[in-house]
Order: C-alpha cells, then structure tokens, then sequence
C-alpha cells in the first residue's frame, strides 16, 4: 500500500505559512498566489494552528462583522492533526473522512515534511483502483 512519503516524492514538500499575527487578507492572499487550501500558522517555529478556506468560509457565514484585517489566529484551526510519512494514505483518507478535513501536516520526527490534501490521496489512489477494478473484471469475464 502506499505511503505518505511515496505521495510526497511525486508532490514534493512545499508548505506554505504565515504567523499568527498575520491577518485574515494576507493569509487568503498568499493561498490564491500559491494556489493552495489551507496553510500552516506557525508561532516562533511551530505550528499552532491550519486555516483553511473552510475556516474562512465557516467564520464569514457566521460573523457579519469579520474583518480581513483580523489576525489569521482568530479563525484558524488549533487541534492540528499530523501524520507521519510512514502513514499509508488510505488511513489518510480514512482520517480526513471521520474529521471532516481535508488537510493533513505531515511530520517528519516533529519537522514538517510536506501537506496532504484528500486530493493528492485520491489522485495518488487512482491509478491503483483502475488496475485493480480491470483484475477484477478480467477475472469474472473469464479473460483471467
């Protein structure tokens, strides 16, 4: 089965930040820049929270009055779960699943390694399905 440290080496390790007194407005500005869901709030090395577009979605529907100006720390994420590259991606999946997230840090012996979204999981997953769904329906036509 595949691992977390196998999506990582066709996806690679970027991870994008701020701190957590950035503001709302460059927290979204740098995630449209980086064409990305979520980033990591960091405090002095480590992280202490993710906002995600959901967090920003779910905060403006509820609040008339948020601010962009606000510190991206008001409306992120503090309970972050991590997973390790050894992880293999259907606990992954099965993780963002049962949470309802759709990213996950991931931690290298508490060094961030890279991000995994439910999309690189699924993308990653793919190709395999496919082949095995084919086996399958070779083997029930009888072409086994």
């Amino acid at each position: 089965m595949k691992q977390v440290s196998d999506l990582l080496k066709v996806k690679g390790s970027q991870v994008w930040s701020v701190e957590t007194d950035a503001t709302v407005r460059e927290a979204l500005e740098l995630m449209a820049e980086k064409d990305v869901g979520a980033l990591l709030i960091m405090r002095k090395g480590e992280i202490a929270g993710i906002f995600s577009e959901r967090d920003f979605a779910r905060s403006a529907a509820k609040e008339s009055s948020l601010s962009l100006d606000s510190p991206v720390s008001r409306l992120m994420t503090s309970k972050v779960i991590t997973v390790s590259p050894s992880d293999e991606i259907d606990t992954c999946m099965g993780l963002m699943t049962e949470l309802h997230i759709r990213h996950l840090p991931v931690l290298d012996q508490g060094e961030i390694a890279g991000m995994v979204s439910i999309g690189d999981a699924v993308k990653s997953i793919i190709p395999h399905q496919s082949s095995f769904i084919r086996q399958l329906e070779d083997y029930i036509s009888g072409r086994w």
